[in-house]
């Protein structure tokens, strides 16, 4: 495991729970408990005594997400934490997304309710190895999506979104060479939007969406031939699908590009102008949950139903009340090393669309 996800003791007081006897480690996961209203009922009792906002990214279990006073995009929700008087932010994602919630809360505690909820995009380059890009690059401008390690944003000049990245490109002189950062499809969706040939592209990649391909996009848009496709830049499809609709295999108005929370958007228009359908989604299959919520008419399916984070599901039911009752695992960044990454982050916000997250 990577050593970035290593979560410190927690100074707060543990807190007595009935239901906290239920609390077992199986099969890598904490389990036990059941999600029913007593334990809903817990959960909030717990957060008010702790004075804790609860954050569930949208790729969480529904019970997850549903006992969450915010749900959304990992840069979102951090930015929604810092506004509110909590003292403390528990945050059902993925360790980076905590991270970056220390980052913009420095004064509040932070939570994740299982420290080894990890991430393959984050992991796919470190500090050590930007910085080596970096030497051999030295007239570059590094943009680091904000599925990154504090301590690579640390290192990185701007942060972008999924929703912002072109945007965040297309502020920085066309002359500049940018090393960009650390997810490859994301980048070749940057490179193909701004049409610039002096992008530097890290090679990395999630794991779960790398595994959306283009073979599977076109097999399932010619079975359901009048649904349209919500695609997430960073899947493996992504390039595909702008092939195939500029071979005219699939209708280009079909074809929607979108992060997380822009799929909730489109959701939402969906819910006002066309209310049936069916709507292929091309991203981890946590945000059906979401989409299926905000426009419950839609039939919203999954292109890949294989496509689940197993980081992202190690945040159970068990594991919250686990962290809500012993008040762990606490995640920290070094002052100078928030300082730093925060203010990659505050330049790309300065842009004036500063997005959600992934």
């Amino acid at each position: 495991m990577n050593t970035s996800l290593a979560a410190n003791a927690s100074s707060l007081p543990r807190l007595e729970s009935d239901l906290y006897a239920s609390v077992v480690d199986k099969d890598g996961r904490y389990g036990g408990v059941i999600a029913d209203e007593r334990w809903a009922q817990e959960i909030k009792r717990l957060a008010r005594e702790r004075n804790a906002v609860i954050l569930a990214h949208n790729y969480q279990l529904p019970e997850i997400q549903d006992i969450a006073d915010y749900t959304g995009d990992s840069l979102g929700l951090s930015r929604i934490a810092a506004e509110t008087d909590a003292d403390v932010i528990v945050f059902c994602g993925v360790h980076f997304m905590a991270e970056t919630a220390k980052i913009l809360s420095p004064e509040k505690t932070v939570l994740i309710p299982d420290a080894r909820a990890g991430c393959s995009l984050a992991d796919s380059i470190t500090a050590d190895e930007l910085a080596e890009w970096k030497a051999e690059n030295p007239d570059a401008l590094v943009v680091s999506y904000v599925n990154t390690t504090a301590d690579v944003k640390a290192l990185t000049d701007i942060c972008c979104t999924s929703s912002n990245a072109v945007d965040v490109v297309k502020s920085i002189p066309e002359d500049q060479e940018i090393l960009f950062n650390p997810d490859q499809f994301l980048g070749a969706h940057v490179r193909r939007e701004t049409g610039r040939d002096n992008i530097k592209v890290w090679a990395g990649e999630c794991h779960v969406h790398a595994n959306i391909n283009g073979e599977e996009l076109a097999h399932r848009a010619e079975e359901n031939a009048d649904s349209q496709l919500f695609i997430h830049p960073e899947c493996g499809c992504a390039n595909s699908a702008i092939y195939l609709a500029g071979e005219g295999t699939i209708e280009p108005e079909r074809v929607q590009m979108l992060s997380t929370g822009e799929m909730l958007t489109e959701a939402q228009k969906l819910k006002e102008n066309k209310p049936n359908g069916k709507v292929l989604v091309a991203t981890e299959v946590g945000m059906l949950h979401q989409l299926r919520k905000a426009a419950p008419d839609v039939d919203f399916e999954p292109v890949n139903d294989r496509a689940s984070c197993s980081y992202m599901k190690l945040i159970t039911p068990a594991a919250l009340l686990r962290c809500l009752v012993e008040g762990t695992d606490e995640v920290d960044v070094a002052p100078e090393v928030a300082d730093k990454a925060r203010a990659s982050v505050e330049r790309m916000i300065a842009i004036g669309n500063p997005g959600g997250g992934e």
